[in-house]
């Protein structure tokens, strides 16, 4: 077990704490060759185990670090058949979890993530604020003007897709691969039915939201050099769409009629019946004023109206509850190893 030392100026920890724990990383290969080797060896030495998934690499990234690397720590799983990134750090947390690890950082081989930023995705686990931490690029809204400007704009529609599916509302660049998260957390997950490919960062967020983890964002800085990004926004958008779509629905049903009842279970249908209602009666009844040339009554705008208004209120209301009900309390066991 190795120590951690976490730094006054990490968020969410206390000022120069030692704490003791075993901590792995997990870093999916595919495609990263020419960066992955310089990324292990800038992982410091608070790290416990590397996990290096080859994930059916053309390239040969598995046998380029078992051949060139020497680092202890380092273990590599092949995989037989590609699975996408999310099928490469679902195997990664597996394998942590199988040799006792308490916190699973999860980073890429492409050279994008700072390994010198583990501890600040650690301390807000180490310390007991958060089951799960991810990196957030848009803190500093300075250096974002170092983002491709289509990387941007795509981020930031997906930002919002995924605050709606996965109602962590106060998050930032939710696709963001740089994470870290408590052992005990992963063990409740799902790990089967996590998307495999790359809506594997928001699909693991509905799946946190599920299970009332608490998520907190690092701020990071972007970092692009000559590295390819394997991501295509524009090939990837519908189907990040759908099944945002699909998880906002799920969410909806877990958290307010399954698990549980609230004023928001009756403020979500009630509101879009009475939206519905009125801007389909104010809609046919206009259709019919247009085509006889007479317009329509007071009585008939003012039926169209009300409901319409209430309906957005009561639409309004629950937002407002939801945004609200984002997890604060932290599900992991609470304690500092000194």
């Amino acid at each position: 077990m190795t120590d951690l030392r976490v730094a006054q100026n990490c968020p969410g920890s206390p000022a120069l704490a030692e704490l003791q724990w075993r901590i792995a990383v997990v870093i999916p290969s595919y495609k990263v060759t020419r960066h992955v080797l310089s990324v292990i060896a800038a992982i410091g030495p608070e790290v416990w185990r590397i996990y290096v998934i080859d994930d059916k690499c053309p390239e040969g990234s598995g046998a380029l670090v078992a051949e060139h690397c020497k680092d202890p720590r380092v273990s590599v799983v092949y995989h037989e058949t590609n699975q996408g990134v999310g099928g490469a750090v679902m195997t990664g947390y597996r394998s942590a979890i199988e040799e006792g690890a308490e916190v699973i950082v999860k980073i890429d081989g492409d050279g994008q993530m700072d390994p010198a930023l583990i501890p600040s995705f650690v301390g807000p686990i180490a310390t007991g604020e958060a089951d799960y931490t991810k990196g957030n690029r848009f803190f500093n809204l300075e250096r974002i003007r170092e983002m491709p400007s289509l990387r941007l704009f795509g981020n930031a529609a997906l930002s919002f897709m995924t605050k709606l599916s996965s109602g962590y509302w106060d998050l930032f660049d939710p696709t963001n691969g740089y994470t870290a998260i408590h052992a005990d957390v992963a063990r409740q997950l799902p790990l089967a039915k996590i998307s495999r490919r790359y809506f594997f960062e928001t699909d693991i967020l509905f799946r946190l939201n599920t299970i009332r983890a608490v998520v907190v964002d690092v701020p990071m800085d972007a970092r692009y050099a000559d590295e390819v990004s394997n991501l295509n926004i524009s090939r990837i958008a519908g189907e990040f769409l759908m099944k945002n779509v699909r998880n906002f629905f799920k969410r909806i049903f877990y958290n307010y009629y399954l698990r549980d009842l609230s004023v928001a279970s009756i403020e979500l249908p009630l509101g879009l019946l009475l939206l519905a209602f009125g801007m389909s009666f104010g809609g046919i009844h206009w259709l019919r004023s247009v085509q006889a040339g007479v317009a329509a009554s007071a009585g008939t705008v003012m039926l169209s109206a009300l409901p319409t208004l209430m309906g957005l209120q009561l639409l309004l209301a629950f937002l407002n509850y939801d945004i609200g009900s984002v997890p604060r309390r932290p599900i992991h066991r609470q304690f500092l190893r000194r």
